[in-house]
């Protein structure tokens, strides 16, 4: 269901970004028109474009950068979305390995109370559960092997999240700065 809903909002930045794109263009031939006219264009009118151009620009940029955050977001919850299969299949192998090492557990205690009656056949039975246990055992090592890597993974993703984040406020502050930039250059 968050597929739909991501794949909308998708269509809807795209929307957006195209018509920024057009805004822009259509602002920039009118002023480059006006501009050519030469005598017949009063300045009202010329910063009335310049301010249409502004605001097409701007709509670009938060258009843009929408786009770019939606990748970000997308790839961040398909890690997420893998990491959480891998957690759980990682629990239910581990519950697997339990199960099987109680089994292999009550298997030894029945091995011990036929061993009074029946000593060589229990001695049989004994090497059985014993390769058993022995299976168990690598079973649950490769286990612990997969969820320390399920582990060492979630690691990794929270550490480019942490990145993400950073460098997603690195460029806040630089649109800020270039925002007031662009301000003190109005002004004069």
């Amino acid at each position: 269901m968050a597929h739909i809903y991501f794949k909308v909002f998708l269509g809807a930045l795209s929307l957006f970004f195209l018509d920024a794109i057009r805004e822009m263009r259509k602002y920039s031939v009118e002023l480059g028109e006006q501009q050519k006219g030469g005598h017949g264009y009063h300045l009202d009118a010329e910063m009335q474009a310049h301010m249409r151009l502004f605001r097409a620009q701007r709509n670009f940029y938060i258009a843009g950068f929408s786009l770019f955050l939606w990748v970000v977001l997308q790839r961040l919850m398909s890690l997420i979305s893998r990491l959480a299969t891998a957690e759980a299949s990682s629990q239910a192998a581990l519950a697997q390995a339990k199960s099987a090492s109680a089994a292999a557990q009550q298997l030894m205690d029945q091995d011990k109370k036929e061993k009074e009656s029946d000593n060589d056949e229990a001695q049989q039975k004994m090497t059985n559960v014993a390769n058993e246990i022995k299976e168990v055992k690598e079973e649950k090592r490769r286990l612990e092997a997969e969820r320390d890597a399920a582990l060492k993974q979630a690691e990794g993703v929270k550490r480019e999240y942490d990145r993400m984040l950073e460098e997603h406020a690195k460029l806040q502050e630089q649109l800020k700065a270039a925002a007031g930039d662009g301000g003190s250059k109005k002004d004069e």
